[in-house]
């Protein structure tokens, strides 16, 4: 049987013999169904038109994105370590000749993903990987679509990989909302992994904080002071977030404060 995806936010859900009446991730208010109605396709079909770019961002960082652009439009961050590499995010798109560069830089020794609308294919790309464990807050468990035993829930506001790594729960955009911190990156100023729970915005002094992206819902103040007071404690120069050009190149940890401050200021009456 196969596993749907959904074109609109490119998640993979359980085998199925006919795709699913809904992507209920889609029909959160955080989400959106694509104008043309609830729509399906496979990995097998995206194969076909589609490919992955790898590009390295900055030493020991390498981006992993889809062309043409598919669902969402993220891309996957590959944090390469002595340790084992840590694949940030997820995309939907995985084929050989991805298997095959991922492997060259040293495969996958475990996913981290910041929140629901980014698991795309987790769970193939965890067992193109040896069945990589696949970490996710528990927060968030519910909006599993493919349920996999490489699944790992995890609770708390911070857990310890390796080689320092740490995912650091910040809620906002979903209650389990996760941030990965680098601390060797940024010439080892410190990097932090955002996807959009920390949004990146067009002016590189600032970052953002929302609800909802594409449906331009508010967080309330309280959960903004939680995200600041979350990454307080950890050292960064640098912010990636979700996209390739997502990026607060230095000075990010100002940005946040900064950002925060503004972004209360403006819900006051």
């Amino acid at each position: 049987m196969p596993y749907f995806l959904c074109l609109t936010c490119g998640t993979q859900h359980a085998a199925s013999d006919a795709p699913p009446a809904q992507c209920l991730i889609c029909e959160d208010e955080r989400q959106y169904v694509g104008h043309q109605g609830q729509q399906w396709t496979t990995l097998d079909a995206l194969q076909q038109t589609h490919r992955n770019r790898m590009e390295e961002v900055e030493p020991h960082l390498t981006g992993i994105g889809t062309e043409p652009g598919f669902a969402i439009g993220q891309r996957a961050l590959l944090v390469q370590t002595p340790a084992g590499n840590l694949l940030w995010d997820c995309i939907s798109l995985l084929d050989d000749n991805t298997i095959r560069a991922v492997q060259a830089l040293g495969g996958v020794q475990a996913i981290a993903i910041s929140h629901p609308h980014y698991y795309a294919s987790m769970v193939a790309w965890s067992e193109a990987f040896d069945r990589a464990p696949i970490y996710l807050h528990a927060a968030d468990r519910s909006w599993v679509m493919r349920p996999h035993p490489s699944i790992r829930f995890w609770e708390g506001e911070t857990l310890a990989l390796w080689d320092t790594l740490t995912l650091i729960r910040c809620g906002g955009h979903f209650e389990g909302g996760t941030v990965l911190h680098w601390p060797h990156g940024a010439n080892k100023q410190g990097a932090l992994l955002t996807g959009d729970i920390i949004q990146v915005v067009q002016d590189r002094r600032f970052v953002s904080f929302m609800r909802s992206y594409p449906n331009l819902i508010p967080l309330p103040a309280s959960a903004v002071r939680h995200i600041v007071a979350a990454v307080e404690p950890f050292a960064f120069d640098r912010i990636y977030g979700a996209w390739w050009p997502a990026l607060v190149a230095r000075e990010a940890k100002t940005a946040v404060r900064r950002s925060a401050a503004r972004y209360i200021h403006a819900l006051q009456d």
